[in-house]
């Protein structure tokens, strides 16, 4: 700066600051995109559909299992087999030798090949005509008699046809037009798709008893997990929420994400068992339950910091993250000694790996404390919660029956996406809480054992199935 006065020296030396600050900015927004850019399914709760065609090599967050790939030992297969009593025999014999060519009519018998096929036969819609006979009595009054059980209109569908209407819509995800065309393209009945809304709006209407009584199933329950995701309706990001046991499943929709709509699905309010979930802090609102934290999210959240981590050094998170797989496989292997008991756990291992877990969490918090950027503030907040929520998310080492992830919530959800990946958002709110109560209802009905189409028919008849009915 030779040769510069003093007031141009300090304009310099301002400019040069400013500069330099404006680099720092920049630096921390690049930093910040670079890793917005590097989310995925993997590292983050970003749903698997939204790493598009570029997606991360696959990497399981368990670690090796130290077991082979496909069916394990005692494991029993599934495959098509011939049946012991078929529909129809059909005889196919040689006319000739296959040697000599000499005659074979009433040569001696060999031996029997047997070759089967499955296949369905043509299916054509039986109709089926009630007349109502009316009788006119020597005193001049004409009688007719009672309509049967279920014919109510002069023409309408039975329970069959409504039973495969809702399976389409509801529980393989067609739209109202898809399943109106495939039921006349398969069977040759026209039907609009007015009438699949109309078949679902019916079937919703005989639920009610059923979904109070899951309603109350969950909420009695000595743990229960809950979820929840987005879901489009008529163009609007509107919410689904679950609520199950391995028994029952609640899946609710509603405008808003967070307690209110948590209060309108009337389980968490009264609920006092142990709540799975993930961090989302609405959840923890509800102090009447005890909580316990899902694992597999924080491994993702985990994994993200040990990824922006300098390979070199030694990352408190993969620490934490092997700890955990650590407490998982000693508790999984302890289950499987004796199911639903944890008395025999290896108590030492237990607190060594409690050890190793709090320790890392403790210096991790310790490294990011100045949160200078948004990752390391992200990072010094995961620190943070492992260590203040520990003991909700090591539940698992303690209650046998809580799970380490919270897994089972998201199956719950799950048919929520593969619907609106198949056939788009539901037009109207109405639609879509139809959509979850007759899912609830299916997936309920599966928990115990009982088939979708059998569950439907049951409905379609006006006889719904109730968890109460099941032994």
């Amino acid at each position: 700066m030779a040769g510069l006065d003093d007031a141009s020296r300090e304009d310099l030396l301002a400019i040069i600051a400013a500069q330099a600050k404006q680099v720092e900015l920049l630096t921390a927004r690049v930093s910040e995109l670079e890793r917005q850019l590097g989310q995925n399914s993997r590292n983050s709760s970003r749903p698997p559909s939204s790493d598009g065609l570029d997606k991360p090599a696959p990497k399981s967050l368990r670690g090796r299992s130290g077991r082979k790939p496909g069916g394990q030992r005692g494991h029993r297969g599934h495959t098509l087999e011939q049946v012991a009593d078929p529909d129809e025999v059909i005889g196919h014999e040689p006319a000739a030798c296959g040697g000599c060519g000499a005659a074979l009519s009433g040569a001696m018998l060999a031996g029997v090949e047997r070759r089967q096929v499955f296949d369905i036969p043509p299916i054509a819609v039986r109709v089926v005509e009630h007349q109502l006979i009316g009788r006119t009595c020597s005193c001049g009054t004409t009688t007719y008699p009672c309509s049967p059980d279920r014919v109510n209109a002069p023409v309408q569908y039975g329970s069959r046809i409504t039973a495969i209407i809702l399976y389409l819509y509801v529980g393989q995800f067609l739209s109202k037009h898809r399943t109106a065309q495939a039921l006349a393209e398969l069977f040759g009945t026209p039907v609009s798709g007015g009438t699949v809304a109309t078949m679902a709006q019916r079937a919703t209407e005989r639920l009610a008893a059923f979904t109070r009584v899951v309603r109350e199933r969950i909420a009695a329950a000595a743990v229960a997990h809950f979820d929840e995701t987005g879901f489009r309706v008529q163009s609007q990001l509107r919410w689904v929420h679950s609520a199950s046991t391995g028994k029952y499943s609640l899946i609710t929709v509603h405008d808003k994400r967070g307690t209110e709509a948590m209060n309108a699905a009337g389980v968490l309010p009264v609920f006092t068992g142990v709540a799975c979930h993930d961090a989302w802090a609405p959840y923890d609102t509800y102090t009447s339950a005890s909580h316990s934290l899902c694992n597999a999210h924080a491994l993702r959240e985990l994994q993200a910091v040990i990824e922006q981590a300098d390979p070199d050094q030694w990352c408190w998170a993969s620490q934490v993250a092997q700890a955990l797989r650590d407490m998982k496989t000693l508790v999984d292997d302890q289950l499987r000694a004796t199911p639903g008991s944890l008395d025999g756990l290896d108590t030492t291992r237990l607190d060594e790996l409690t050890y190793r877990f709090r320790s890392a969490t403790m210096i991790g918090a310790a490294q990011t404390q100045d949160r200078s950027t948004k990752p390391i503030a992200k990072a010094h907040a995961l620190a943070r919660r492992l260590i203040d929520r520990q003991t909700d998310y090591l539940r698992f080492t303690t209650n046998p029956a809580v799970s380490f992830d919270n897994n089972a919530a998201e199956r719950e959800i799950r048919m929520i996406k593969i619907r609106q990946k198949v056939s788009g958002c539901l037009r109207t709110l109405t639609g879509a809480e139809q959509f979850c109560t007759i899912r609830s209802y299916l997936a309920t009905a599966s928990k115990h054992g009982i088939h979708f189409f059998d569950s439907l028919t049951s409905l379609a008849e006006g006889t719904p199935w109730l968890p109460e009915n099941a032994h």
